[in-house]
């Protein structure tokens, strides 16, 4: 590791954010099940190095709601390993990604680790006092408060996983149905921090949803993301809905390392361990660590993760220029964009494809001829037959008109797709 850990002062609690693991997924054909497994191992090293206390897994845990047999062992065995046999509690909530059923069901025997599941709002976690001497002292709907044995301050988590509308209508109230989505879901928050939050201990956040500050320009969702979408058409949640009471909201949902906000707490999309998609590219992924106790601001780093194979999208347009840089690149997954005059031919495309084993898309782009204008339409071109607008392409990407032959294969494709 090329990070010092903080000075270790027990009078802090320590806490390491993580969200959008995603176990399972695959890029294209490629599986980084590998690679998760690598990257897991290394937020396990940093938790140990770190000495942390407590870990919080903001969703998204894996990448379907029905996740393949390896990715449900992968989670099992580092969830273990990073609650060092329960010493170490870790809440993870659920995603848009996750099955409700699927990530609560090992709840009963987890709880016996300190690993606390929650993906249901109906769902309550039960009160006790575990082997490991980690005490659940309130637990509600939305709302956990734990009691850690090396502290004498207690834990308060309000629990905020993704759900679906059916979930959050039975959550909020059916008599509330005419009412603005946001505004229902912080007076829940609101309540409960009234009633659990107060500054004889630490308050934490954790959620999975889309935050932007209000009147700000939202952040793009990743392209690998399903987008979330909320009751009644509301796109995003505002920073100002999260109580004033919490000291860190610790969120999933953005893959990119992202402090939405600053102004009543931190409020920060740890990002995913890997990159999941090129529009990913070139982004340093990360965990989150974070120093916490009653009535301070807290401080928190961003640490990058380093294991796993990066993404890269390049342009070429010399096959020897491609084969060099892919000879200095060996462990990564590439997107080519090749240009050319007319297509990639065959040898080339073999030649490309045959010096790496990570190009997932290899994309022709044509090369503008001198004063070759590219395609655009215009208002007056809107009124043209699609065999106009075809001829209007064809001249703009090729300089000449389409041959009788391909002429009449548009034609018959078009024909294919007529409604009449």
């Amino acid at each position: 590791m090329d990070y010092r850990p903080w000075t270790i002062d027990k009078k802090m609690l320590k806490i390491l954010h993580t969200a959008d693991w995603h176990l399972g997924k695959r890029l294209q054909e490629f599986s980084r099940l590998e690679e998760q497994k690598l990257v897991l191992d290394e937020i396990c090293l940093i938790a140990d190095q770190e000495q942390v206390d407590l870990v919080l897994l903001a969703g998204d845990i894996f990448d379907s709601f029905n996740p393949a047999h390896e990715a449900v062992e992968l989670l099992y065995k580092t969830l273990r390993r990073l609650s060092k046999n329960g010493t170490r509690p870790i809440i993870a909530i659920s995603g848009n990604h996750d099955s409700t059923q699927f990530v609560e069901a090992p709840d009963p025997l987890a709880r016996e680790l300190g690993i606390l599941f929650y993906s249901r709002y109906d769902s309550i976690i039960p009160c006790g006092k575990l082997d490991s001497g980690v005490e659940i002292r309130n637990s509600e709907s939305g709302f956990i408060e734990l009691k850690l044995p090396q502290f004498d301050f207690p834990v308060r988590i309000i629990l905020a996983p993704y759900a679906n509308e059916v979930s959050l209508r039975t959550y909020l109230g059916e008599e509330n149905r005419e009412a603005e989505f946001r505004n229902l879901l912080a007076g829940k928050w609101q309540d409960l921090a009234l009633r659990y939050c107060d500054t004889s201990g630490v308050n934490l956040f954790v959620g999975h949803f889309f935050f932007m500050k209000e009147g700000e320009k939202p952040e793009a969702e990743p392209e690998s993301e399903r987008p979330i979408l909320h009751v009644g058409g509301t796109k995003a949640l505002f920073t100002q809905n999260i109580p004033s009471q919490i000291q860190y909201a610790a969120l999933g949902h953005l893959h990119r390392y992202h402090a939405v906000s600053q102004e009543s707490c931190p409020i920060v999309y740890s990002s995913s361990p890997l990159a999941y998609s090129f529009s990913e590219a070139d982004q340093e992924k990360k965990l989150v660590l974070i120093e916490a106790q009653p009535e301070n601001k807290v401080a928190y780093r961003a640490i990058g993760l380093k294991q796993g194979r990066p993404l890269f999208r390049v342009k070429f347009d010399k096959l020897s220029d491609t084969l060099a840089w892919l000879a200095e690149n060996p462990y990564c997954f590439v997107e080519i964009t090749f240009e050319t005059e007319s297509s990639i031919d065959a040898a080339t495309r073999k030649a490309i494809l045959k010096a790496h084993d990570g190009v997932v898309n290899l994309i022709p782009q044509l090369k503008q001829q001198a004063g070759q204008e590219s395609f655009s339409l215009h208002v007056d071109d809107l009124d043209k037959d699609m065999e106009s607008l075809f001829k209007l392409y064809y001249q703009s990407e090729k300089g000449q008109e389409p041959n009788p032959q391909l002429l009449g294969l548009f034609k018959e494709i078009i024909s294919q797709n007529d409604p009449s």
